[in-house]
C-alpha cells in the first residue's frame, strides 16, 4: 500500500459532535418526533432542544462522539496511528472535544466555527436499538475550501463517515486530495436513509474513488437492492474491499476472488451505539498491520461485540487490557 510506511496511517473525517444517550422507556419519543427507528436524521437547533426536553428525566450519558471520531479512538486504542479531522464552536463542548483526542495522542486537524459544537440525541429503544436525532451545527460549517492537501500527505488511508455525503462537495473535495497523496479510501455507509437519499451520488463515487466499503445488511440493501451475500458481490465488484455486517450473524468480507464469514462474540448488548464504529476501527487497525481478511474481522467482532455490551459508543478503560490480549493471541 502507498504510503503504508507513514505515521499516522489512517485519517478520519467526520461530523464532531457531543453524544447525548438517553435510554428510552418504550418508543413514543421515536413516534412523537417522526423519527425511523434505528436511523440517524438531522434535526434543527429547536427540534433537537426538544427532544433532550423530552427525554431530560431519562438515564443519560454524554460524551464526545461522532461516528468517524469514535472509529479513530478505538483504532488509537488498538495501538493504530491516525488522526482526525473535523470542526468544532469555540465554546465548552468544542474544548473538551480537543481534550479528549489529545489525551489519547490522537492528531487533531480541528477547525473553528462560529456556530456551537453538534450534538446528537442518541435514544437507545428496550431492545437496544439506538436512532439518532443529529444538531450538526458547527460540524457542518466545514467547507472543501478549507481542506489543505498538506494534511492528508501523513496518512495512508483516509476514513469517511457515510453521514458527511449530504454534502457532496465536501466528499468530493477531501477524497481527490487524499487520492493525489495516494491515499485508499474507506467509507462507511452509515445509515440506510443516508444511503437512499444520495443513491446515485454513492454508486458513482465508490465505483470510481473507493478502496474499501463498510454496509450493515440495511444499508447494503439500500445500496443494491439485495440481500446481504448478493449485496456483498456487487459492492465488491465496484471497489477493492467490501464488508457486509449482519447483525448477530457477524459479517461477509470480500476482496476480488476471496471471501470470509466472520461470527461475533458472545455478547450481552444494552445499547448498539457506536457497534458499527467500531467494527471499522477493529478492521482498519488489522488492514493497517497486514493481517489476513479473516483476522481483520475477527479484530472487527471483538471490538463490537465488547461496545455494545456498555453504554455509548466508547469501550471503557478497564477493558483494553483483555482486548490487547485476546487480539495478540489470534492467529493470522
Amino acid at each position: 500500500m502507498k504510503n503504508s510506511e507513514r505515521i499516522p496511517a489512517v485519517l478520519g473525517i467526520g461530523n464532531a459532535l457531543a453524544d447525548i444517550i438517553s435510554v428510552l422507556e418504550d418508543d413514543t419519543v421515536l413516534t412523537q418526533f417522526g423519527l425511523p427507528r434505528g436511523s440517524m436524521t438531522l434535526v434543527d437547533a429547536e427540534l433537537s432542544r426538544k427532544i433532550f426536553e423530552a427525554t431530560r428525566y431519562n438515564k443519560q450519558e454524554i460524551t464526545t462522539g461522532g461516528s468517524a471520531a469514535n472509529t479513530v479512538h478505538t483504532l488509537a486504542a488498538l495501538g493504530g496511528h491516525c488522526g482526525y479531522l473535523g470542526k468544532i464552536g469555540n465554546d465548552a463542548l468544542g474544548t473538551a472535544f480537543r481534550k479528549e483526542f489529545e489525551q489519547k495522542n490522537i492528531k487533531t486537524h480541528l477547525l473553528l466555527s462560529q456556530k456551537d459544537t453538534g450534538r446528537v440525541m442518541a435514544l437507545v429503544s428496550p431492545d437496544s436499538e439506538r436512532t439518532m436525532a443529529t444538531f450538526l451545527g458547527a460540524a457542518a460549517d466545514l467547507k472543501p475550501e478549507e481542506l489543505d492537501r498538506g494534511i492528508f500527505s501523513e496518512y495512508a488511508i483516509l476514513y469517511i463517515e457515510g453521514y458527511l455525503v449530504q454534502d457532496h462537495r465536501l466528499i468530493e473535495t477531501a477524497v481527490d486530495l487524499a487520492r493525489e497523496e495516494g491515499l485508499k479510501i474507506a467509507i462507511d455507509l452509515s445509515s440506510f436513509n443516508v444511503v437512499e437519499a444520495n443513491l446515485e451520488f454513492l454508486k458513482k463515487l465508490i465505483s470510481e474513488k473507493v478502496d474499501i466499503v463498510f454496509a450493515n445488511e440495511e444499508e447494503a440493501l439500500a445500496f443494491t437492492g439485495k440481500s446481504p451475500e448478493e449485496a456483498l458481490g456487487d459492492i465488491a465488484s465496484m471497489c477493492e474491499l467490501a464488508v457486509v455486517k449482519v447483525g448477530k450473524q457477524g459479517s461477509f468480507i470480500q476482496r476480488g476472488d476471496e471471501k470470509v464469514k466472520v461470527g461475533i462474540i458472545p455478547a450481552t448488548a444494552v445499547d448498539t451505539t457506536g457497534a458499527g464504529d467500531n467494527y471499522a476501527a477493529g478492521f482498519l487497525f488489522g488492514v493497517t498491520q497486514g493481517y489476513s481478511l479473516e483476522k481483520c474481522g475477527k479484530i472487527a467482532a471483538l471490538v463490537s461485540g465488547k461496545v455494545v455490551e456498555v453504554m455509548g459508543a466508547k469501550i471503557p478503560e478497564s477493558s483494553w487490557l483483555g482486548i490487547l490480549q485476546t487480539v495478540e493471541a489470534m492467529e493470522d
